[in-house]
């Protein structure tokens, strides 16, 4: 069995070079850190993490807590969380809520029990005073969601701008019956969405129309009857903003299968940018979220907060990109 010793022989380091890199990787040299990662890996160490954390009573364990595990916009930040939390020496356990409040209360007692050392949300439809219990006394973070007038640090794009540019988008196209479908107004990046999109509107002078707002569930089924509820209407959109990529999926389902073209008789557009995005028939113009990016920033905070390093930043903003393509009627050169 391979020893600490070892390792740093074959990478070329001292022994408290490599304790260093599995104890607080930020702290070596990216190099050396690859150096010591490729011995690991080539000699299949196994270090005594057990003993390591008894040392300094904490788990070597963090825990993710999504509300669906099926949504590909969860898994893909995961990815992210999970890559980066290897290389601060974590491992990562998954909770799925599926919208239940009570259950995500149940892992955030596992945070107080000391079963694990960190958490992060995907997902924050929590009681205030649940909120208030935890924000000033254990590491959080939120990924992706937000709670108003909470101190936890959180990790997001900019969904209010990102609402107002697809709306926007439409309106330049020359529509003005335009439709939004969003997720649960639970949900603060839905309503940012929401937000977004109705600021559009309101400076180009059109009115909103409350029949043209629905709130699904972030599904393609959602999606697919929502869509067709609004068609139904005596004066239908002539364009769709659809809160995810898969309600968007589904709304052009729907749309084929009543006779309408997509973009020639409605255009569409989603959110998220989602792997099979780029491949529909017609490719759909959406928001590309950078979900690992998120994911890894997400945990460096994490380890961060962990470590007892407290930042006056609270709102961590990363950066998006519009991908417009040709559901929308328009592909961008």
């Amino acid at each position: 069995m391979a020893k600490m010793s070892d390792v740093a022989e074959l990478a070329g380091v001292s022994t408290a070079t490599v304790s260093r890199v599995l104890r607080s990787p930020d702290a070596v040299k990216e190099a050396t850190q690859k150096k010591v990662y490729d011995a690991i890996r080539q000699l299949d160490y196994q270090p005594n993490m057990l003993a390591r954390n008894l040392r300094i009573n904490k788990t070597g364990t963090l825990l993710v807590v999504a509300p669906n595990l099926n949504n590909l916009v969860f898994s893909e930040m995961i990815a992210g969380i999970d890559e980066e939390a290897g290389k601060c020496g974590y491992q990562v356990l998954l909770g799925n809520t599926n919208g239940d409040s009570k259950k995500t209360e149940g892992y955030i007692d596992q945070l107080k029990q000391k079963q694990v050392d960190g958490l992060i949300l995907l997902s924050v439809q929590l009681d205030e005073k649940v909120w208030q219990d935890i924000a000033d006394h254990y590491p959080v973070v939120i990924a992706s969601d937000y709670v108003e007038g909470i101190q936890v640090p959180t990790i997001s794009i900019d969904n209010v701008a990102c609402g107002k540019q697809i709306t926007n988008h439409f309106i330049q196209m020359g529509h003005s019956n335009i439709g939004f479908i969003g997720g649960t107004l639970r949900a603060s990046v839905s309503r940012d969405r929401l937000n977004g999109y109705k600021l559009a509107l309101t400076e180009a002078g059109i009115t909103i129309q409350d029949s043209f707002i629905e709130e699904g569930d972030y599904s393609i089924q959602s999606g697919c009857d929502l869509c067709m509820k609004m068609m139904n209407q005596p004066n239908a959109p002539t364009a769709l903003f659809c809160g995810s990529d898969e309600m968007a999926f589904g709304a052009i389902q729907a749309l084929r299968e009543n006779g309408y073209r997509v973009p020639e008789d409605v255009a569409v557009a989603g959110f998220d940018d989602i792997k099979f995005s780029a491949v529909m028939n017609p490719a759909l113009t959406t928001i590309a979220q950078p979900l690992q990016k998120m994911g890894k920033k997400a945990m460096e905070v994490l380890y961060q907060l962990i470590n007892g390093h407290m930042s006056s930043q609270q709102q961590y903003v990363i950066e998006s990109e519009f991908k417009i393509r040709e559901s929308c009627g328009y592909h961008q050169k």
